[in-house]
């Protein structure tokens, strides 16, 4: 088994999503599937149905205390958003700890995961049209594979970041060089197996190089640049940092126009802290 397969290997060894998130997931992938079913589907869990309730009475996605049940979150703010609070109550506590591979502080990547999906959204407003509905769920979920290598299985970046300076490539093409498989599609072979939807993993496998995608999608596009705002933000900044190209087709096909990316920056500090506390149910560290 050569270094490649090894790390795939452990990192496919992680603990998967709850038997809860599993079965909302199906629903949200079944056409037939309604409000009542998704209500059902949570409240078997009480633990996923308290963390449903917190972040829909947060400030950032509703009416603060209004919401008491579960299917009137659905209602109120419907099932594509309880899917992405779902998933965020699973993912959340695997990305708040540190991870010293990428030489990330506790709370950090979660930040960073939380401000991609916020400025991905936030970008689409700006630019007037839809953001996908899988847009904000990929930002959250960006960073999974730097979870596995950085903190599950303790890699060392020193090595990556040295070949990347010294040959003048990205740290992700340091990363496959010496790793034999890069954090972004680790990632996506990780959620892959979580039985996530390929739309998403096509943003988390591709949104540093959204060019090499098998497919044209608004929300990769999205999510790339919302990457690289945060990133200018100064919100999860590893070692890795700003050691990435933007890609100019992007920017390009999404008509992003001068001061655009100033206001979607803004939004992208006023929220964040608002948003991981909501996720967390605690003080978020720069709240």
């Amino acid at each position: 088994m050569n270094k490649r397969e090894e790390i795939i290997a452990k990192a496919l060894s992680i603990p998967g999503l709850s038997i809860s998130v599993q079965q909302v997931l199906k629903l949200i992938n079944d056409p037939d599937a309604d409000a009542t079913k998704l209500t059902r589907a949570i409240e078997i869990d009480p633990g996923l149905t308290a963390n449903i309730l917190r972040m829909a009475n947060s400030a950032f996605f509703g009416a603060p205390g209004s919401i008491s049940t579960v299917k009137e979150a659905v209602v109120r703010i419907g099932m594509q958003r309880v899917f992405q609070m779902a998933i965020a109550a699973d993912v959340a506590p695997r990305t708040k700890g540190e991870v010293k591979g990428y030489d990330l502080k506790p709370g950090e990547l979660l930040e960073h995961s939380i401000a991609v999906g916020l400025a991905a959204e936030e970008l689409a407003h700006v630019l007037g049209i839809s953001a996908p509905p899988h847009a904000f769920t990929a930002g959250l979920l960006v960073n999974i594979g730097k979870t596995a290598l950085g903190e599950f299985l303790e890699v060392d970046a020193a090595p990556i970041l040295e070949k990347a300076y010294e040959e003048l490539i990205s740290f992700e093409k340091a990363e496959e060089e010496i790793l034999g498989v890069s954090h972004t599609e680790l990632g996506a072979l990780l959620l892959e197996s979580w039985q996530i939807p390929k739309s998403i993993c096509n943003v988390v496998r591709f949104r540093l190089r959204p060019e090499d995608s098998p497919v044209v999608d608004p929300a990769l596009d999205l999510v790339h640049v919302g990457d690289i705002l945060t990133k200018m933000t100064g919100i999860g900044m590893g070692v890795d940092g700003m050691h990435y190209t933007p890609s100019i087709v992007v920017f390009d096909r999404l008509g992003i126009k001068p001061g655009m990316l100033e206001l979607v920056m803004e939004t992208i500090l006023e929220n964040v802290s608002i948003l991981k506390q909501s996720f967390l149910g605690e003080e978020s560290a720069s709240g």
